[in-house]
C-alpha cells in the first residue's frame, strides 16, 4: 500500500521524501520493524520512540511517522512523515492500512471501572450462540471466532488492535465486543475505528498513578462517548453518578439501563443462591448462573446491547440463560468439607465491595466469610488502605498478602493497607506475605457452610515480581489446598 494512502486521512505538517513508497507493514516498536515498514515514533510514558528511529532505519524501515527528526538520523534514509502528535496519528494511520476493517463489522465497546470483561464476553457469547460469527477483544483473552489469541493488555495498541480487528473480518466475523481501558482511551489507543455502539458500565477510584485525579480517569472514559459517530449507540449505567455524565456531549442514541429506578432498560433481583439468580427484565422473568446485584447490571447491559443491536429481546433472555460466569469473576470451588472458595478479580475498593456484598446476599449469616487480598504494586498506593478497610468491613476473618508486587516489596504495600485499619479492625486481621501460604491458611480456618473470598487477580495465571512473571494461579491453589 502506498504511503501515501495510508497518511491521507491525518493532519501532516511536512513530507520529505517520496509520498508514494510501498509500505508492507505498520509498527510502533522498532524491534519489530522489517524491510519496508512504517515505523511509528510515539513519545511513551516510559520511553520515546523517537530514540529509536535509527534502529528502525537500519532494519529496514522506508518511511517514519514522527514529531521531528533526530539530528543523529540522516533526513535522505527514508521518507520522513511529520505531524503534531503521532499518538493520535498511529490510529488512523494503522486503521487505513489495515483497510478500515472496523467499518466492516458492527463494533461495540466497553467502558467503565468494574464490568467490563464480562459483559464483553457475555456479548461475544451471546451472539456466537445466536449463530454469529464474532470477535472479542478483552483482559482475559483475544478470540477470532473460537480461536484464542493471549492478550497482554486490556486494550492492545492500535497497530495489533488493527491487526486483530482486520482477521476477524477476514475469517467472515459480523460482530466485535472489546474492552476499552481508560488508559486505551487517553492514549488514543481506539482512534481511528468506528463504534457501531458503547457501554458505560460505573466509575470508582482506579488507575489514579496514570490518570493522577478521578476527574481525569472519568474524562478519559467520557472521551469515548465523544468520538461515537451518529448512528451508533450508548447505552449508560443510570445507576451509576457518572452514567449521564458519560453521554452527555455524544451523537449516539442514548439508552439507560437500570436496577433501582426508571429507565429504558430495567432489571429486579427475585432469587439469589450460588448457584444462580432469577431476575425479572423489563417485566419477563428468567433464571441466570450468576450471582450478585453487580451481575444483575452486567446482564442488564448486555440485554440493553443486544437488543439495540436488533436481536428480540425473547431470543436474548432464552441464550442469557444458558451462559456461564467469566473466568476468575466470581468463580466458585466447592470444598470436599462443605465450604466454599470464590475467586475474583476484584481488585478495587468498588468491586471488592461489590463481590463481598455479593456472597452475603447468598449466605444470609448462615457462614462466615474470609478474605484473601492484596494491592498490586507500582499502582495507586491511594487505594490500598481502602481495599483493607472493605474486606474488614465485610468479613469475620482477613488474610492480607501480596498480589503482584511488580517491582515494590510486598511487605511495603501489606503495611500500606494495615495503615487504613484501627486497632479494633486489626483484631480479625493477619498477614502473609506469601500468597500461597495465605490461600492455604484461609482453607485451614473455613467450616462447613463459611465462604473464602480469594480476590484481585481472578483469572491471571501469574504472579509479577520484580519485573519477572512466575506462574501462578489462585484457582490451581485453591484445589491443591482441597485435594491435601
Amino acid at each position: 500500500m502506498k504511503l501515501s494512502d495510508i497518511i491521507k486521512g491525518i493532519s501532516v505538517k511536512a513530507i520529505e521524501g517520496n509520498a508514494d513508497v510501498e509500505i508492507l507493514d505498520v509498527d510502533i516498536d522498532s524491534r519489530r520493524v522489517k524491510a519496508g515498514h512504517l515505523f511509528v515514533a510515539i513519545p511513551g510514558t516510559v520511553t520515546d520512540g523517537h530514540q529509536y528511529i535509527g534502529k528502525a532505519l537500519e532494519q529496514g524501515a522506508v518511511a517514519v511517522l514522527c514529531e521531528r527528526i533526530p539530528e543523529d538520523v540522516p533526513a535522505d534514509k527514508a521518507t520522513f512523515v511529520l505531524v503534531a502528535s503521532t499518538e493520535e496519528a498511529v490510529g488512523p494511520v494503522a486503521t487505513a492500512f489495515q483497510g478500515y476493517p472496523s467499518e466492516q463489522l458492527k463494533l461495540v465497546g466497553v467502558t467503565g471501572t468494574n464490568g467490563k470483561t464480562t459483559i464483553a464476553t457475555l456479548l461475544y457469547n451471546m451472539f456466537r450462540r445466536l449463530g454469529y460469527k464474532c470477535g472479542l477483544l478483552s483482559t482475559v483473552c483475544n478470540y477470532i471466532e473460537g480461536e484464542a489469541i493471549a492478550a497482554s493488555h486490556t486494550t492492545p495498541d492500535p497497530v495489533e488492535l488493527n491487526r486483530l480487528l482486520r482477521k476477524m473480518v477476514d475469517a467472515g466475523c459480523q460482530y466485535a465486543f472489546m474492552e476499552c481501558s481508560s488508559h486505551a482511551i487517553a492514549q488514543k489507543r481506539i482512534g481511528g475505528l468506528k463504534f457501531a455502539g458503547g457501554i458505560f458500565t460505573n466509575l470508582t477510584r482506579d488507575h489514579l498513578d496514570y490518570h493522577k485525579t478521578v476527574e481525569n480517569y472519568r474524562n478519559a472514559k467520557k472521551q469515548f462517548f465523544d468520538m461515537l459517530p451518529k448512528g451508533s449507540f450508548a447505552i449508560t449505567n443510570a445507576d451509576d453518578k457518572n452514567g449521564l455524565f458519560m453521554v452527555q456531549n455524544t451523537k449516539a442514541t442514548v439508552k439507560t439501563y437500570s436496577t433501582r429506578s426508571m429507565a429504558d432498560f430495567r432489571a429486579r433481583l427475585v432469587e439469589c443462591h450460588f448457584e444462580g439468580m432469577y431476575l425479572e427484565i423489563d417485566g419477563r422473568e428468567v433464571g441466570v448462573q450468576f450471582i450478585g446485584k453487580f451481575n444483575v447490571s452486567n446482564l442488564l447491559a448486555v440485554y440493553g446491547a443486544a437488543v439495540m443491536l436488533g436481536q428480540q429481546p425473547e431470543d436474548v433472555l432464552v441464550v442469557m440463560s444458558t451462559l456461564h460466569s467469566v473466568a476468575g469473576r466470581l468463580e466458585p470451588i466447592r470444598s470436599p468439607e462443605g465450604f466454599t472458595a470464590i475467586v475474583d478479580y476484584a481488585h478495587t475498593p468498588d468491586a471488592l465491595e461489590n463481590v463481598l456484598r455479593a456472597i452475603h446476599e447468598v449466605l444470609q449469616g448462615k457462614g462466615q466469610v474470609i478474605t484473601v487480598c492484596g494491592a498490586g504494586g507500582n499502582r495507586d498506593k491511594g487505594k490500598r488502605p481502602l481495599m483493607a478497610q472493605e474486606a474488614v468491613k465485610q468479613s469475620d476473618r482477613v488474610i492480607i498478602t501480596s498480589d503482584n508486587p511488580r517491582f515494590e516489596e510486598p511487605q511495603d504495600i501489606i503495611n500500606d493497607m494495615l495503615a487504613g485499619l484501627t486497632p479494633q479492625q486489626m483484631k480479625k486481621v493477619v498477614s502473609i506475605v506469601d500468597r500461597k501460604e495465605a490461600i492455604r491458611t484461609a482453607t485451614m480456618m473455613a467450616q462447613k457452610g463459611d465462604v473464602i473470598l480469594i480476590a484481585g487477580k481472578g483469572h491471571e495465571d501469574y504472579q509479577e515480581v520484580k519485573g519477572v512473571k512466575h506462574h501462578f494461579d489462585d484457582r490451581e491453589i485453591v484445589r491443591e489446598c482441597f485435594n491435601a
